[in-house]
């Protein structure tokens, strides 16, 4: 049995399609399909079912799929491990988000400490995170909410209060809270329904008996600000994300604990570096650090 042959296996089984597993791996067809025959060969069973260029998973499949999922991830751990031996100052950080709010200024404390660090981030939904991690291709999650799964280290690092945002010389911006039933003829600008601060705040509309009126709704939280410095609607917004230099007043909701949970999420089984670890420092020193001004 071959290293390539589990790396073909992998991808195949992921896919379930012939065609586009050789897309993917950059060879042609019938290479693959020779290359997975000769696997099943060895092992003595097949490994799928066929109709056509489709292929499913079958009994055998699934069983092997787990084991050789798990002999690449050691593999995978193993070369990282050498190369941060060997290069300790000149590593990559793969990084997963859900949303990268708080990213920026976290990114920039750590390069001024760790300069020739380089990194990787992807925007990821909360599934998405959750297989990279499993797969062990990411070194830390930074999620919202926190995910729960098998082999999932997760720590909670901040606990996110959410404030309504309202431009300066609005009728609320001399408060400093404000309660629900005072928002119910506001107009909104918010993220679109899916993400976790959208749901949590449009669930505790719903306890208040009446939904907020949105007027725009997006899938960028950090272009909030902006519609709400020019008078489009007032937001829903993490305190993390506050910025004084916005003509922008937060207030508190009143009767109501709005709160946003952030996670810092690695497989437990997973390598980690050097510069993963100062990494997860700075992380939790910077939410120290927000923690004391808020």
């Amino acid at each position: 049995m071959e290293l390539l042959q589990l790396q073909y296996f992998l991808t195949v089984a992921r896919l379930q399609h012939m065609t586009e597993a050789a897309r993917s791996l950059h060879v042609t067809q019938s290479s693959l399909s020779k290359t997975i025959q000769r696997l099943e060969e060895d092992i003595g069973v097949p490994l799928f079912d066929r109709t056509g260029r489709k292929l499913r998973l079958n009994e055998f499949g699934h069983s092997f799929l787990r084991r050789a999922e798990r002999a690449l991830f050691e593999l995978e751990q193993g070369k990282q491990e050498i190369h941060d031996l060997s290069s300790p100052e000149h590593g990559t950080i793969e990084l997963a988000v859900t949303n990268a709010s708080t990213l920026p200024n976290i990114l920039s404390k750590f390069r001024k400490k760790h300069p020739h660090t380089q990194f990787h981030v992807q925007m990821l939904t909360t599934q998405e995170m959750l297989t990279l991690l499993q797969r062990g291709e990411v070194d830390f999650g930074l999620s919202s909410p926190p995910i729960q799964g098998d082999d999932i280290e997760c720590q909670i690092v901040f606990s996110d209060p959410i404030l309504v945002a309202v431009p300066k010389g609005h009728r609320l911006s001399d408060r400093s809270s404000v309660s629900l039933a005072e928002l119910k003829d506001e107009s909104f600008v918010g993220v679109k329904k899916g993400y976790h601060t959208r749901d949590l705040v449009d669930s505790v509309f719903e306890s208040a008996g009446f939904v907020p009126k949105y007027v725009y709704e997006g899938n960028e939280p950090a272009r909030l600000s902006a519609f709400v410095e020019a008078g489009i609607g007032i937001a829903f917004m993490p305190a993390s994300a506050m910025n004084a230099r916005e003509q922008i007043q937060y207030l508190r909701v009143e009767e109501h604990e709005l709160v946003r949970e952030i996670a810092l999420l690695r497989h437990k089984s997973r390598y980690i570096s050097r510069a993963a670890l100062e990494f997860r420092e700075v992380v939790l020193e910077y939410f120290e650090e927000v923690r004391s001004v808020i």
